[in-house]
């Protein structure tokens, strides 16, 4: 149990939420519907094994989950009923509202995930908008392609753009030997970098395990008490951008951070117990993964990055440090194709592509190579549109926390204050 945390019995909870819908009553404690989102989020996880990404509260409320056996039906209505009484309610200060705001899209999109269960069928965009609170722009052939010239001009040999680009990757593959030695120092940097800008509880710390056979690259596993467990895959090929990728994302200030600041500020000194579960197909996934991609460049602003990877981190690799500036170039304008991977995810969950033409497409125009392609759908099978996250979110992160100016200082300030309260995606548009 976490500082701060209230705990009441279900019978009582229930009692007092069924009496602020039945009367409309102005809401004074949220506490209320903290404690009810913490529970059906562990009832639903009963149904969903992916649901629940990371849970540190109390483990009688786990254990609740486990013997009450709610079924699918039983909890959307629950959430449905705590939707319809947030919505009637009226806040008393500015912070009260924005928890309000907070916890009622998420019992919106945890109702959403349960008729997702019980077998509703929605479309690619209707998933991103009812769990993610966000929809991702369509972008058609002609979008990638002019992007995909440039490269097939500046990349060398014959052949397809897809097919000469991964072998031009060829040659900047991490050793397996080296990979440990190369992650610890890319880790220790970007949470050198972080420390300078943001403070951080003194024992915060993560291990790092490599594992086989996942449909993800690398996975953050948030402990509690600010500790982390982050896993990376090593079933293909590590190229040496992903060192720096994973270290910020997975780590400083990625998620490690987003969750540890979450943990010590919300729960902890507030006592919104709601932060003590963090569900994955939820409206925390663009701001979770888009201030962990958007992380890679407030560590390493301009050409910092370029700069530290070419003297410290390629030779580390046995790689040639005077190719670095031409790799960076190539995956600048390969960067400019990660939308493609929404396009594959759209046609392929709406049912206009099958699996693999959906390969097909990362192949040709998010320039995937064939194993990794496979991967990504198994990855779309598992998460669905959870692929918008990390684009879309990504660049709603940086136009927000961008719009104070180019000041790195104002800009670190913005990100801490993202990064450190229940901000929604909708509420990063302009």
């Amino acid at each position: 149990m976490r500082p701060g945390a209230r705990i009441m019995s279900m019978a009582a909870l229930l009692a007092t939420l069924v009496a602020c819908v039945s009367t409309g009553s102005d809401i004074t404690n949220l506490d209320l519907y903290g404690e009810r989102f913490v529970h059906l989020a562990l009832e639903l996880g009963q149904h969903d094994a992916d649901y629940v990404d990371a849970y540190f509260g109390p483990e009688q409320w786990r254990r609740d989950a486990t013997e009450q056996g709610k079924d699918l039906e039983q909890i959307r209505a629950s959430a449905s009923a705590a939707v319809a009484a947030l919505n009637k309610a009226h806040t008393a200060s500015a912070l009260a509202e924005q928890r309000k705001i907070y916890l009622t899209r998420q019992f919106a999109a945890l109702s959403f995930r349960a008729r997702m269960l019980q077998g509703d069928r929605y479309t690619f965009d209707e998933q991103s908008r009812g769990l993610y609170d966000a929809v991702a722009p369509k972008h058609g052939v002609a979008f990638f392609q002019a992007t995909l010239d440039e490269l097939d001009r500046l990349l060398p040999g014959s052949g397809s753009v897809a097919a000469r680009r991964e072998a031009f990757r060829q040659d900047f593959v991490i050793d397996t030997e080296r990979l440990d030695v190369v992650f610890k120092t890319a880790i220790t940097e970007c949470a050198r970098r972080t420390r300078l800008r943001l403070t951080l509880p003194e024992d915060e710390s993560f291990t790092v395990e490599y594992v086989t056979d996942k449909a993800w690259s690398a996975y953050n596993w948030f402990q509690g008490d600010a500790r982390s467990v982050i896993q990376v895959n090593t079933d293909l090929p590590i190229h040496i951008d992903r060192a720096i990728d994973l270290a910020c994302h997975e780590g400083y200030p990625g998620h490690h951070v987003y969750n540890t600041l979450l943990e010590q500020r919300l729960l902890n000194d507030l006592g919104w117990i709601e932060f003590s579960v963090f569900p994955l197909f939820s409206p925390i996934g663009p701001i979770a993964e888009g201030s962990a991609n958007y992380g890679i460049v407030m560590a390493f602003p301009g050409d910092e990055r370029i700069a530290y990877e070419r003297d410290v981190l390629f030779a580390l690799a046995g790689l040639d440090p005077t190719t670095a500036a031409r790799y960076y170039e190539v995956e600048a304008l390969v960067d400019r194709l990660s939308y493609a991977g929404n396009e594959a995810a759209r046609q392929y969950i709406d049912g206009e592509i099958d699996a693999d033409q959906a390969a097909a497409w990362l192949v040709r125009y998010a320039l995937m190579s064939p194993q990794r392609a496979a991967q990504r759908v198994r990855f779309i099978d598992k998460y669905g549109a959870y692929v918008i996250n990390y684009n879309l979110g990504r660049d709603l992160v940086a136009a927000w926390v961008e719009s104070v100016g180019p000041d790195q200082d104002a800009r670190w300030q913005r990100f801490e204050q993202l990064l450190s309260s229940p901000y929604l995606p909708s509420q990063l548009l302009p």
